[in-house]
């Protein structure tokens, strides 16, 4: 029986785990932490083949420029003379033109709606619960130069295959009546869906280990030893551990990681905030993003998750309570009836997701060598792609043709 050592307990990490041992691999995780908390946890829950556009597009470069000098806005990039932070940031203007966007949408459409088929298998084969929903989200608007985009976007969905459906005021509130809404519009994506994350993570992890998956916490990877094209071991500060293959899915930590073998991984952690409302005023059953404040509204476990921000810069521990009053305040004005307060501090969510300069994944086996293979890189939609990049890394490690190209996510393309 081959054996692969996995570093990093995430929803990547554990997605992987599953589908290598569904295989027939032993497999032991590794994690610094405990997997009680991490990037996984606090995400939106959603589930979303919508989202075919990535992060590095030209809208984004010049809206970005504009919210650079608001300390309430979605997005941020911390101004610093960190080397890592410059030339990942140069990557990304590169990499923000029409052309990637257009070159990326089937691939993002084809990966989502790969994982939103595999989730609903694994909650078939593994009695996991966790909350999920085929419902669509909703993306809404307020305003007609937003409008435009969605109907561009609606245009181009439909052209790609996905199930989206314009919708006026009054037909988005007939879905969901009891709820307030002051908006101009809506998309429907219904290809979409969205599931509980803290289940998921708890349920797969429970899972995980009564099959015999080792899985060591508090765990740290200090060294990484190889012998020409192979890897041959990884080492914690008191502990060595051997394989056939080796797996990178440490999230924002993952450049660290795989410096140790000498790789480079062009990432930045992208810092979200998130907080729960676990007695909302009103019932909510569809998700919902805010479109013009870029803050996502799921419901969950009886209760309501707002989440929202990207803020670029080195890992920190700090809360910037200013971007979580920006989401705060951006609820009722499209949900007049949502009058929230903004939360303790003790009881905001943040978590760093890993962002590529492309705004694309890293899937697939090193550049360097044939036994490594790297899946990170997935920002917002880690949780999202996590049954697809573990189903895909396994088989890429069997040996068998992956269910999605790979190509646009290979992990040497910054080599």
């Amino acid at each position: 029986m081959s054996k692969a050592i996995i570093i990093g307990g995430g929803v990547i990490g554990l997605f992987s785990a599953y589908y290598l041992h569904k295989s027939g691999w032993e497999v032991e995780v590794l994690d610094q932490g405990d997997l009680s908390d991490n990037c996984s946890y606090g995400n939106a829950g959603m589930i979303t083949p919508s989202h075919f556009v990535p992060l590095a597009s030209p809208g984004m470069v010049e809206q970005g420029i504009r919210w650079m000098f608001n300390s309430k806005s979605p997005f941020y990039v911390k101004p610093s003379l960190n080397g890592e932070l410059i030339g990942w940031g140069l990557k990304f203007l590169k990499s923000a033109t029409k052309k990637h966007v257009e070159r990326s949408a089937g691939g993002l459409r084809d990966i989502a709606m790969y994982s939103r088929g595999l989730y609903h298998e694994f909650e078939k084969d593994s009695g996991v619960e966790f909350g999920l929903e085929d419902k669509g989200i909703l993306m809404l608007f307020k305003s007609p130069k937003v409008e435009e985009e969605e109907l561009h976007m609606v245009e181009k969905a439909t052209n790609l295959g996905l199930d989206a459906q314009y919708l006026t005021a009054a037909e988005c509130r007939e879905l969901q009546p009891d709820i307030e809404l002051d908006i101009l519009g809506a998309v429907h994506y219904h290809c979409d869906s969205h599931l509980y994350p803290n289940q998921l993570m708890k349920g797969l992890i429970k899972y995980l280990e009564a099959e015999g998956i080792k899985i060591h916490r508090r765990t740290e990877v200090t060294r990484i030893m190889h012998d020409n094209d192979k890897i041959t071991s990884v080492n914690t500060h008191d502990k060595e551990f051997k394989g056939d293959a080796y797996l990178i899915a440490g999230g924002s930590w993952s450049p660290a990681i795989a410096k140790m073998a000498g790789l480079n991984v062009p990432l930045m952690p992208g810092k979200g905030y998130s907080f729960m409302v676990n007695n909302p005023v009103k019932k909510m059953t569809i998700p919902s993003i805010l479109c013009e404040a870029r803050v996502a509204v799921t419901p969950m476990n009886g209760g309501i998750r707002f989440g929202g921000t990207m803020e670029v810069g080195k890992i920190n521990q700090q809360v910037n309570m200013n971007r979580v009053k920006g989401i705060v305040e951006s609820v009722p004005k499209y949900f007049p009836e949502f009058k929230l307060a903004v939360p303790e501090q003790k009881d905001v969510w943040f978590g760093f997701r890993p962002v590529s300069p492309d705004g694309l994944p890293y899937i697939g086996l090193s550049s360097k060598y044939k036994n490594l293979g790297i899946a990170t890189g997935h920002a917002m939609i880690g949780l999202a792609l996590g049954p697809a990049t573990g189903k895909l890394i396994a088989d890429t490690f069997n040996g068998e043709k992956p269910g999605v190209d790979l190509g646009i996510f290979a992990p040497g393309r910054y080599d």
